[in-house]
């Protein structure tokens, strides 16, 4: 309680600015858009969530508290049997210590808000608060038969695997970010041609302000021996890009795969190989277990955790470490609430360890209650140290 009390009166400046933020986006979604459409042309739905954060570091005076307000409206607008407008959007703002003490902190919320285009808007931008809004689902998309087009920003998922996905490489995530459920978005031209119920040819492209930065791919998709396969070639970004990947059950549990190769096309950086297996089971008394590992050439021996944070990941270095296992145990304990518990070791000089246990409870209809940590660790001399711990509360609501 100590460590609170000392921020309560920076919280406290902003609570009127909390308070009348969630009233307006509340009344806003609730009256206008969560109403049904009678002739079901138009469809709004969306959450609010308020995120409470405490990040304490080596030192126990190191720490900061912060507090996200994050609201979500997803739109689709039928156009015709065969138009589909879709629009989705963040609104998200942000109080305490990180914004206050870090120098341009909404530039650089905007910078990683956005693909080719700006999307994006910074409301509120003092060293105080920042209120940011952009759109990261933005596109119209055309069916017809066997054919599927899409055009602006969307989300392009050709990963297989839960864990890490080495043929994403059109956008790539971090598994750390919990609080993005939707995962980025790309700005891009995809075209899929169905054959049959599991056989399908997909084209994707993303312009970037420059051509060598941009990503060209096809992918095949087919099935054989009850398992979906995929392959893919193009070009990401400076590199060739050719990848595989698998997806299939050994008896009653899933058995999924998937693997890509870099070859620079240009002579200032090195070959690159990212390849991930998943194995899951579900429990017939409710619990849930999920296991993976990856490897990654990028990564390093020696690498700092505080680099997970840090860095922009993308399909060719996925995680910081040359070899990583991760765990996810889950489990109904009641129908009301959820635990969870992630790991992931990597066996490098530091023996570095990330632990992330969860808790989900439903409070209300449509109201959800998390609570969140992530701690990582590291040894020095066969003795476990913590130089990062962050807890998150989250209250959400969904319309």
């Amino acid at each position: 309680m100590t460590l609170l009390a000392k921020h309560c009166s920076h919280i406290n400046r902003h609570r009127i600015a909390l308070l009348m933020f969630l009233t307006l986006w509340i009344s806003f979604t609730s009256t206008v858009f969560g109403q049904e459409n009678p002739n079901q042309k138009l469809t709004v739905n969306g959450y609010i969530k308020q995120l409470t954060s405490l990040i304490s570091f080596e030192s126990a005076d190191d720490y900061s508290l912060d507090v996200l307000l994050h609201n979500r409206l997803n739109l689709k607008w039928y156009l015709s049997d065969k138009w589909t407008f879709t629009a989705e959007m963040r609104n998200r703002m942000f109080i305490g210590d990180q914004v206050r003490m870090t120098p341009g902190y909404g530039s650089l919320i905007d910078e990683g808000s956005n693909d080719w285009i700006d999307l994006s808007a910074k409301l509120i931008d003092t060293r105080q608060t920042v209120l940011h809004s952009y759109f990261d689902r933005l596109y119209i998309e055309y069916t017809s038969g066997k054919w599927e087009m899409r055009i602006g920003r969307q989300r392009i998922n050709w990963g297989q695997t839960t864990n890490w996905n080495p043929n994403d490489i059109f956008n790539a995530y971090a598994f750390t970010d919990f609080d993005y459920e939707e995962r980025p978005g790309a700005d891009a031209i995809r075209i899929k041609r169905y054959y049959g119920f599991s056989s399908s040819m997909e084209f994707a492209f993303r312009p970037s302000d420059s051509l060598e930065y941009s990503t060209a791919a096809l992918m095949w998709r087919f099935n054989k021996w009850t398992y979906d396969f995929q392959l893919i070639g193009g070009v990401h970004e400076r590199d060739l890009v050719f990848g595989f990947g698998w997806a299939g059950n050994i008896k009653n549990a899933g058995f999924k795969g998937e693997m890509s190769y870099f070859a620079p096309t240009l002579d200032d950086r090195k070959k690159a190989f990212s390849a991930a297996l998943n194995f899951d089971y579900a429990f017939n008394w409710g619990l849930y277990w999920n296991v993976g590992v990856l490897y990654n050439s990028e990564g390093g021996f020696n690498t700092g955790f505080f680099q997970l944070f840090n860095t922009t990941l993308n399909a060719r270095n996925l995680y910081p470490y040359r070899w990583s296992i991760m765990s996810i145990q889950s489990a109904q304990i009641t129908p009301l609430m959820t635990a969870a518990l992630v790991l992931v070791y990597s066996p490098v000089k530091s023996n570095a360890l990330y632990a992330g246990p969860t808790l989900t409870l439903s409070v209300a209809t449509n109201w959800d209650l998390d609570i969140v940590s992530q701690v990582l660790f590291e040894s020095d001399n066969g003795k476990y140290s913590s130089p990062l711990q962050a807890y998150f509360v989250r209250i959400k609501h969904s319309f």
